[in-house]
Formats: structure tokens, sequence, C-alpha cells
């Protein structure tokens, strides 16, 4: 790892932001950053924040959320967490926290503004970046993002067809809280997720660059 981008995750991981300076209530509990970052990975999974497993464990997505994840993405454990290769960070780096129902809090306001804009910046070779969510979604593609989930999820061959890099390619999140949007919307795993996996392949076994999605004639998936 290069000097600077060593050096920027040694701050992330020793941030106390949420608790020293926090915009609302303090962090309930001590900071765990979690991510995978490398100067060669050309693949990176954004997703909302780390939840009770991955607090606890300090490894993404080691969970039954990263198993349906990795399914769908078609790799392997050890080719997931391979930060050589994939980049794994998420919008909130610590768990926020569980509301009184049980569920996961949003991801920690401070976080993104503080740290993202710098983190990207030295993370050029980036070419496809997975948003897993709606808080990844709404950050990186901003007004491109549609007024929902769904429909920014539909809306997926545009966005991994634009110009430039990286590309970026909206998911749902793999939680089984979406097993009922999954089943609503049977085109996702029919249509995205083939699309995904061809990407995915060719980013992390095929050439140098992957292959432009250009001849996106095809129609767009639909409820």
């Amino acid at each position: 790892m290069k000097p600077a981008l060593g050096r920027l995750v040694g701050e992330i991981r020793r941030c106390r932001q949420c608790i020293e300076a926090p915009l609302g209530a303090p962090l309930p509990h001590a900071p765990r950053p979690v991510l995978r970052v490398s100067q060669t990975a050309r693949l990176a999974v954004v997703g909302q924040a780390p939840g009770t497993r991955v607090h606890a464990s300090g490894v993404p997505f080691s969970d039954p959320s990263g198993r349906r994840l990795r399914d769908w993405m078609g790799v392997t454990d050890a080719e997931f967490y391979d930060e050589a290769r994939i980049a794994i960070i998420p919008m909130g780096f610590c768990f926020p926290g569980q509301d009184a129902a049980g569920g996961d809090l949003p991801p920690r306001r401070e976080c993104a503004p503080l740290w993202r804009p710098r983190l990207f910046k030295l993370l050029p070779q980036l070419e496809l970046v997975l948003l897993i969510g709606i808080y990844a979604q709404r950050w990186h593609l901003g007004p491109e993002a549609g007024p929902s989930l769904g429909e920014t999820v539909r809306d997926y061959r545009r966005h991994l067809g634009r110009s430039g890099l990286p590309r970026f390619l909206p998911l749902p999140h793999p939680s089984w809280r979406n097993n009922a949007w999954l089943k609503r919307n049977p085109w996702f795993e029919q249509d995205l997720v083939p699309e995904l996996r061809r990407e995915i392949d060719a980013l992390i076994h095929g050439s140098s660059k992957i292959t432009r999605i250009n001849s996106l004639d095809h129609g767009e998936g639909t409820n």
C-alpha cells in the first residue's frame, strides 16, 4: 500500500468523530471501522454500514447477507476477501447501533463527508463500484439516482453504461429483509445478476479493462 493511502487508512481506523464531535447522539459503543482497500483493486463493494456480526468480527459481510452477495457476484470467499482485487468501502465504517425495533440504524452522518472524497481520490484504478442500498446510491449517483431504490436498480443499464470510470452498478441490499422485493422483481435475478457476474468475471479473471456495455438496446427490467 502506498504511503498516502496507508496514512489515510490509519486515520480512518483511529477515527472517533462520531463520539467526540457527533452530529446528533454519539455512537453508543466504541468505534470499530471496517474497510478493505488497496491500490490494485479494480472493483469496489459499497454497502451501508457494518451490522452486529461484522462489528464483532471486524470482517465485512461475514453474515448471511454476505453469503447471498457473494452468490450474486459469483465469487468465492477467497476471491471476495482478496483486497488486492476487491475493495470493500461501506458508507459508514462503524456499526451505527440499532433502533427500537432491532433494525440497524442508518450510517453515521459524520462518516461519508469526512472520509469518502479523500479515500476515493486515492483509488483512481477503480473501474466498477457496486452500490448496495439507497445510501450508497444517493451518495455516489447524486441526482442521477432514482426516487426509490427499486427505480434506481431497474435503471442499472444506464448507470453501468455511463462514460468514464468508475462505472456504477446499483443493487438492493442482500438482507433477508429484501426477500419480498426480490420476489416481486424476478427480473433482478434473471437479468441483472447474470450481467453482474459477467462484469465481475471480466474484472477479476479477464483482461485489463472490462468490456464496455454499449449495446444496451435490450429491454429494461420491469416489475
